[in-house]
């Protein structure tokens, strides 16, 4: 399909947003990449495992974004509040405490 065609076609169609799996450091707060850190400066929202784990690797960087818990125990509630957002075209990262989500 031509370049034009598609810049056009994504106009017309409706925001959507994007979810990002982010790796966390496993141990030292400054074994992160700066995409994972530019990712979590631009997301909307930050989905985390712990809200007070996340927060302290946020605060090392100075980044403030709105952080909702999302862990084993309310993920099929959460899971849809997400998909609403998504829906609506805001940007979440995923995190896990350590590591990638889905893996670690």
């Amino acid at each position: 399909m031509p370049r034009e065609s598609t810049s056009r076609a994504n106009v017309n169609s409706p925001a959507r947003g994007c979810l990002y799996l982010v790796a966390t450091p496993i141990g030292n707060l400054e074994d992160i990449t700066l995409r994972a850190l530019r990712i979590l400066r631009e997301a909307d929202q930050i989905a985390c495992e712990d809200t007070r784990h996340t927060r302290k690797l946020l605060e090392h960087y100075d980044i403030h974004k709105p952080l909702v818990s999302y862990h084993e125990h309310n993920e099929m509630t959460r899971a849809a509040e997400l998909l609403i957002s998504l829906e609506q075209g805001a940007k979440i990262a995923l995190v896990t405490d350590a590591g990638m989500p889905v893996v670690s």
